[in-house]
């Protein structure tokens, strides 16, 4: 299904004047607004192929109709949000949920909704038709060393996949850990971890980077083989340049410091980016900034000072992509709601005052510091993010003209009422 520039020009026409109001006092508001709109212009957030089909609840999954039946239709939902908003420019696939069966007409469907592939997610957390191997008791960890073996070559496989598609980057998570006290050695486990990872590093392209993900729990509960950002460090650290840690929000224990943490890991030149969705009890993968939109701007707040005092460019040098699935909401919908919460808090996180925050850092003036920070957050930028969509020829209001368009009903008729999305 393919949007009509003409329909969104219409939908642009109809609220122009009130955009162009809302604008004109954010601006007197803020003063300088061209660098900000520019940078929200360039800012692209990938979107998971997982999270175009419902997901949700671990112990039960209802479907909401004319979920996309392949990865040729998972492509097309990620071009309808494109489309809508001019910031979802990339697709990041999950193999073997998603192996292309032909690589160029994949690329060639991808770039005719103006698509690139983002990072390639390897899958170690699940067992697969005819799998010889089973991941029951972990996959790089493992103490078999055929089992080891096979989970190496599956993410050398996926590596190559990404090769053929444009994909510069390799994502590995793992549910490798214990469920019970004295299952596993922890020694022998990060030992076998490091070197199973120590060769899917080498097979890496020169151009390429690792990004290692962490998890405090689920599915194992008394320990996980890399449970936090610091157990990835220590990995990425040990394996090389190309190596760097990836931060989902989900992926703490309660009340973590995520915005320390990023802070630090950029310090160290080892953050590789972001899973965005938010939470409440644990990986809960929620729209991003439905629960905490002060912690999501706290964190753009770290990350656009981190990115600045190491001359990064914002929108290329980390990778950025939402994690977020949940069954009570059309996904679709879900997923522009999460990429407007973000470019909110990245515009929040543009508008502190670098240089007064640092007087009053260096000052110790608390006061002046958290009024700098909740003065920027507590500024109404939408007028800016809708304006940089409407630069790129994107909607002022995506989720409504989504709905004004009943494009969900379309997809159900195209698709039917019972399809179920590959690999969920």
């Amino acid at each position: 299904m393919l949007i009509d520039s003409n329909r969104i020009a219409s939908h642009n026409e109809d609220l122009i004047q009130s955009h162009t109001n809302k604008l004109i006092f954010t601006a007197s508001e803020i003063g300088e607004t061209e660098n900000i709109i520019q940078k929200l212009v360039d800012f692209q957030i990938a979107i998971p192929s997982w999270a175009l089909g419902t997901g949700g609840p671990r112990f039960g999954r209802f479907a909401g109709g004319g979920e996309p039946r392949s990865l040729e239709e998972k492509i097309e939902d990620v071009g309808l949000l494109h489309a809508l908003n001019n910031a979802s420019g990339a697709i990041s696939l999950h193999i073997p949920w998603d192996i292309p069966t032909d690589y160029q007409a994949i690329k060639n469907l991808a770039a005719q909704h103006g698509l690139k592939f983002d990072a390639v997610n390897s899958n170690t957390f699940q067992d697969q038709a005819n799998q010889e191997h089973s991941y029951k008791f972990g996959s790089l960890q493992n103490v078999n060393k055929a089992v080891r073996k096979q989970a190496i070559a599956h993410n050398i496989e996926v590596i190559q996949q990404g090769i053929a598609l444009g994909s510069e980057s390799l994502t590995v998570w793992l549910a490798d850990g214990s469920s019970f006290p004295g299952q596993l050695n922890f020694r022998k486990a990060y030992q076998n971890t490091l070197e199973s990872l120590e060769e899917i590093y080498d097979a890496l392209p020169s151009n390429w980077k690792l990004f290692l993900e962490y998890k405090c729990a689920e599915p194992n509960f008394y320990s996980t083989t890399v449970a936090d950002w610091g157990q990835s460090y220590s990995y990425v650290k040990k394996l090389g340049d190309k190596a760097q840690t990836l931060v989902d929000l989900g992926h703490h224990l309660p009340n973590a410091n995520i915005e320390q943490i990023v802070s630090l890991l950029l310090m160290e030149g080892k953050l590789g980016g972001f899973h965005f969705n938010d939470s409440k009890y644990g990986d809960d993968d929620l729209t991003a900034g439905a629960l905490k939109p002060y912690q999501l701007f706290l964190i753009f707040n770290e990350l656009v000072e981190g990115m600045d005092a190491r001359g990064m460019n914002h929108a290329k040098d980390l990778g950025w992509m939402i994690d977020a699935s949940h069954n009570v909401k059309d996904p679709l919908e879900d997923l522009l709601q999460s990429v407007e919460a973000i470019m909110i808090a990245y515009a929040q996180a543009l508008l502190v005052d670098r240089k007064a925050l640092e007087i009053a850092q260096e000052e110790n003036d608390v006061v002046k510091a958290q009024e700098i920070l909740q003065n920027a957050f507590r500024t109404d930028v939408r007028a800016l993010v809708a304006e940089a969509r409407l630069r790129s020829g994107a909607a002022l209001n995506p989720v409504g003209l989504y709905r004004d368009l009943a494009i969900r009903n379309g997809l159900i008729t195209e698709r039917g009422l019972k399809t179920v999305a590959t690999g969920l």
